[in-house]
């Protein structure tokens, strides 16, 4: 698939992904897939692994958790593992101009400034995760260790 043919935050994404040194295995789905359940329907795999790129706010600057589908991030447990101030979830709008993709869809890469990134380590138990990969239309598959690879995570527990 030609990236030029693409949303601009996929071709980003596709273009990010090889950047790195991962496949390129983005998959465009005919239906949305906004939520980790309707991913995990679309994929035939399990919620859990699915990986939710979840955009927080902390103190104006961007924080990015790479959650399991099936998982609940505890904030307060992330904000004292961290060492910082409240965490709040980011607007639709925070996200977009720090992410450029719309909550719903966005992936872990792609994104135009690097952000702080952490990665639940529950993840670590799926052979095959699954992640946005720039819109609602688009996922892509790729190891845990290739994931920590690419974003340069911190690995943490986050529930």
């Amino acid at each position: 698939m030609n990236p030029e043919s693409l949303p601009a935050p996929v071709a980003n994404v596709k273009r990010a992904l090889v950047a790195l040194g991962a496949r390129d295995t983005v998959t465009v789905f005919d239906s949305k897939v906004p939520t980790a359940a309707a991913a995990a329907a679309a994929l035939g795999c399990d919620v859990a692994a699915i990986t939710n790129s979840l955009v927080f706010d902390v103190e104006g600057a961007p924080l990015l958790i790479l959650a399991s589908g099936s998982a609940k991030v505890d904030v307060h447990k992330v904000a004292e593992q961290l060492g910082t101030g409240k965490i709040r979830r980011a607007t639709p709008e925070f996200v977009l101009e720090h992410t450029g993709q719309e909550v719903g869809g966005v992936a872990p890469v792609g994104h135009p400034e690097k952000i702080r990134t952490l990665l639940d380590e529950s993840l670590s138990v799926h052979r095959v995760l699954w992640a946005g990969a720039g819109d609602h239309n688009s996922m892509f598959s790729i190891s845990y260790e290739d994931l920590h690879r690419i974003t340069g995570a911190e690995e943490m527990p986050v529930r």
